[in-house]
């Protein structure tokens, strides 16, 4: 299903190489230079989210339950089983209120891609550009975290550091499956159903609890949301117990970045180019 995609969809879009990349930078740089000083309170405001999580479920509850043991039989305590999970959802948050909310009233309201269409920018370089901007807002919330993480020792500057490459590639995939989910959806009622669905993501992908504490059926299915296997990763690396079962991780998150980028990339030309 994703070579198809990647096939059908994606590739075709990408093969006028020439300049793709300046144009897609092109449209980052609208939004860098869109910014105002009340963009950056409410983009800083989004790192609060996780470190109220962190300090209220993971150190307060972190007191009564003291230690986890993992799958692998690792005993950690609560607080850094809990955090590298917050470093994911942070990751995740940060890219997806940017390429839903915004994007959506970007294209349905603001109109403003109709502008840009009438430059030689083309849905994919819009899409690879708006893509590139929800990532600095992701981020921002995961240096932010790390920073924190690795101030109260719960996790080393060593193991954060590709923590935070990871938590890189969780803002990617989450930014692309919001622009996907935003082509698709009607009108503002919808993001409703949007953030409920992200935050039963935050309470059932292992962030809390490991996801062997729910049935076998459950589990299986925890265990193939996006989000599941980017805390899965992102807690193996700064916890040091990184093995084969991380590229699996990785090659499922990649998988659904392509998957996601080149239905945002069809629709956004079926939407725009009539």
């Amino acid at each position: 299903m994703v070579s198809l995609l990647l096939s059908r969809l994606l590739l075709p879009r990408l093969r006028p190489a020439d300049g793709t990349l300046r144009r897609a930078g092109s449209v980052t740089e609208r939004n860098v230079a869109a910014l105002r000083s009340m963009y950056w309170f409410v983009l800083l405001s989004g790192c609060l989210e996780p470190l109220l999580y962190l300090f209220s479920i993971g150190v307060g509850v972190g007191a009564l339950i003291n230690t986890v043991t993992l799958p692998g039989g690792q005993v950690v305590g609560y607080a850094e089983f809990v955090a590298p999970a917050m470093l994911a959802a942070a990751a995740m948050a940060g890219a997806l209120n940017e390429t839903t909310f915004n994007f959506f009233g970007k294209m349905k309201f603001m109109r403003l891609y109709d502008g840009i269409l009438a430059t030689p920018v083309r849905p994919i370089e819009i899409a690879l550009g708006e893509l590139a901007w929800a990532m600095v807002r992701g981020t921002v919330y995961a240096v932010a975290f790390v920073a924190v993480m690795v101030a109260m020792d719960l996790t080393t500057v060593s193991r954060a550091a590709p923590a935070l490459a990871a938590s890189v590639l969780v803002g990617f995939t989450f930014g692309a499956l919001g622009m996907a989910i935003s082509t698709l959806i009607r009108s503002w009622q919808d993001f409703d159903l949007i953030a409920s669905a992200q935050f039963a993501l935050l309470l059932f992908s292992g962030t809390f609890v490991p996801a062997t504490a729910y049935p076998t059926w459950f589990r299986w299915l925890i265990e193939a949301t996006p989000l599941y296997r980017a805390v899965d990763l992102t807690r193996a690396l700064t916890l040091g117990s990184a093995g084969w079962l991380q590229l699996l991780d990785v090659l499922y998150l990649l998988a659904v970045l392509a998957a996601s980028l080149a239905v945002a990339a069809h629709r956004m030309e079926k939407l725009l180019c009539k």
